[in-house]
This record gives structure tokens, C-alpha cells and sequence, in this order.
């Protein structure tokens, strides 16, 4: 029914980056130095891992994926059954938050498992997914389940991510 997938653009610049630093590097130095040019290629992979660190975190951690019966979040699966249609209306109806609103909020959304960062320690909602933090300036959604657990779920793109799932919710019965 919905699948989110994560923009490719940041990490295919990186990877372009290194490619052509490092075919650049090989014209000169492949012939005579070719110990050279795998050292540097290899201490060149080690500035591109941090790069492409995040977008790997976002598409293990943020990927959301709506089936016929379950709410898939990250490595988290939710039935759509204990979703709360109630929660996900009062989502659909809340006003989008602009770009320095959702900062402020993913800045504040942090469930790391430490003492005093657990957001059921400081009564907020759980992060869903398995991350400890929604992305900086990543939009995230608050719903709840059917027995008043709030859930919060970062999304890139909030009116179609909400709309799917009130589509996915719409006329299920409590169970």
C-alpha cells in the first residue's frame, strides 16, 4: 500500500566524489605506484564511511512500509489492527510544521537507551524503528495504539505517510 523510500542523492554525490578522486589519483600513479594508490584509495574510504553513515542509518532505522496488516517501521512491526484511527485523523488534521519547527522537534526527540534519555522516562513518545533519535530536520508523526501507547514514527513525507495509514486503518473494527 506505501513503501517510503530514502532519497539516494547524498550518498550517490559521495560515492561519484570518491570514484572520481580516486580514478583521478590512479591516472598518474597506476603504473609506477600501485601500493600508493590502494593506500590512498583506502584512507579515502575511510572519510566516505562517516558520509554515508546516516543515509544507511535513515534507510535501516526511518524505512516505513504499509502492508494489507501490518505497519512496518524500521525493524519494528506494528499490526495496523492496534493502530489507533482516532490518532491517526488527529495527525492527518494537525497543521505541517515548518522546516525550524521540525528541527526544534527532532533535536528534542531522542529514546537512547541511557539513563535519562529514554523518552518513557521523560514521558514522551516512544521512537519507533529502533533508532535512537529522529534525524535532524527529519518531520516525525505521533499516533497511538489502541491501548494508549504513543508512538512516534520520523517520516519524510507526512501527508502521504498519514493518509496511507488512514487508508490502511479506515473502518477496522477494535479488536
Amino acid at each position: 500500500m506505501y513503501l517510503e523510500k530514502s532519497p539516494k542523492t547524498w550518498s550517490a554525490i559521495c560515492v561519484a566524489l570518491y570514484l572520481a578522486g580516486i580514478a583521478y589519483m590512479g591516472v598518474d600513479t597506476i603504473p609506477d605506484e600501485v601500493g600508493l594508490w590502494l593506500g590512498l584509495s583506502a584512507l579515502f574510504l575511510l572519510l566516505l564511511l562517516p558520509c554515508l553513515a546516516v543515509p544507511i542509518s535513515k534507510a535501516v532505522y526511518q524505512r516505513i512500509r504499509i502492508d494489507g496488516e501490518t505497519l512496518r517501521v524500521g525493524r519494528e512491526r506494528i499490526p495496523l489492527a492496534e493502530v489507533d484511527p482516532a490518532s491517526v485523523q488527529a495527525g492527518l488534521q494537525g497543521a505541517v510544521p515548518t522546516p525550524m519547527e521540525r528541527y526544534a522537534t527532532s533535536t528534542a526527540a531522542i529514546d537512547a537507551p541511557a539513563p535519562g534519555l529514554r523518552a518513557a522516562e521523560r514521558g514522551g513518545p516512544r521512537l519507533v524503528g529502533g533508532g535512537w533519535a529522529v534525524p535532524m530536520g527529519m518531520d516525525s508523526v505521533t499516533i497511538s495504539t489502541r491501548q494508549g501507547e504513543s508512538l512516534l514514527i520520523a517520516t519524510r513525507n507526512r501527508g502521504a505517510f498519514l493518509t496511507a495509514l488512514a487508508t490502511a486503518t479506515a473502518g477496522r473494527d477494535r479488536v
